[in-house]
């Protein structure tokens, strides 16, 4: 947990040569290019392969370390599975979990990014054959235990992280009203809907604009958040309506939560839960997208509303949603996994 108002990039491991080899499946999307990024930068992480079904034959382009590096774009169908000690799946949902069962056998780890291995989502008891039907949720600030030496881990949605991870820390303290309907407004940057072309994030629908989309609790990353929060003995329903804010990353959360009793201090529960996280930030004022753009942090502020008959909690909660949200959380978890320091190669 970081509560000082500037953020240094930290060298965490003096390991200079990659120990392990690993792909990335889905390498053109925005997750997949973040993730071969953050590769390039990783002490203990070579890139073995990226691929791409419609840019095959094409060379990506991404930054890390200060120097541009040329990335060819193979074909899934092209690469030696066997040749990575893990990789990432960073598929399209639904697609995911058949490339997951291939990398099983050929004797890889996977963490998958999809939604087709998460709690909630039936993924796991209709998996195919091979797959783990008991994948870890890799949400390693509440579910660190399992993700060590795993050989499958189901990667978070970005909106369940910055969710989860603010609700936790009133969940396992009883501190959500049984019964009671958390509402929660959340707003993220385009990123978060892919790198598919489409009408409505074309450039000209999106710029000076600000909307609200799956409405009427339809988005699917609810099923793991409920899934989730009940796993931490939460009984509650969750109201959730995401938004689109014109800019490229981030999401901002605010969550309204009725309390089961009144509480002095807003940030108490999260000091408790988080004090030896070292991706997890509290601070007294309020979170912003600007605090945690490229870093694989989660920044939460709390407040104790006036003129509300009911005790109630506002939570508020930034994340990066193609870092902590995506790619650097799918990082952590591979660390987590493959027995290396879990805050290497990321930034906080």
């Amino acid at each position: 947990m970081h509560t000082l108002p500037d953020f240094p990039q930290l060298p965490i491991t003096t390991v200079t040569e990659p120990a392990y080899r690993v792909g990335v499946l889905g390498a053109s999307g925005y997750s997949g290019r973040e993730l071969c990024a953050l590769i390039l930068g990783h002490p203990n992480l070579s890139l073995a392969f990226a691929t791409a079904n419609a840019q095959r034959g094409t060379t990506l382009r991404v930054k890390a370390g200060g120097q541009v590096h040329a990335i060819p774009m193979v074909g899934p169908d092209e690469v030696d599975l066997s040749s990575a000690d893990l990789v990432f799946a960073a598929l399209p949902h639904g697609a995911s979990a058949e490339w997951v069962a291939k990398v099983i056998a050929a004797g890889a780890r996977v963490v998958d990014l999809s939604s087709d291995l998460r709690p909630g989502h039936g993924g796991t008891d209709h998996a195919p054959a091979g797959v783990p039907h008991d994948a870890p949720y890799g949400l390693p600030e509440l579910f660190r235990a399992p993700l060590h030496g795993a050989r499958v881990v189901a990667n978070p949605g970005c909106y369940a992280t910055s969710i989860l991870v603010a609700l936790a820390p009133l969940a396992k303290a009883g501190l959500i009203a049984p019964g009671a309907t958390v509402n929660i407004a959340a707003a993220s940057g385009v990123s978060g809907a892919g790198a598919s072309p489409k009408l409505e994030l074309l450039f000209a629908e999106v710029t000076e604009n600000f909307r609200a989309y799956g409405v009427g609790n339809s988005h699917r990353h609810l099923f793991e958040m409920r899934a989730s929060l009940a796993a931490l003995g939460a009984d509650c329903d969750l109201l959730f309506t995401p938004h689109l804010l014109p800019i490229d990353r981030g999401i901002l959360s605010t969550i309204t939560v009725p309390l089961t009793r009144p509480i002095d201090d807003a940030l108490a529960p999260f000091r408790d839960m988080y004090a030896n996280e070292p991706f997890v930030e509290l601070t007294n004022d309020l979170p912003a997208l600007s605090d945690v753009q490229h870093r694989n942090v989660v920044r939460i502020g709390a407040r104790i509303p006036t003129g509300v008959r009911t005790p109630t909690l506002l939570v508020f909660s930034a994340i990066d949603n193609l870092v902590k949200g995506a790619a650097g959380q799918a990082i952590q978890n591979a660390n987590l996994m493959l027995g290396l320091n879990e805050t290497a190669g990321l930034m906080r």
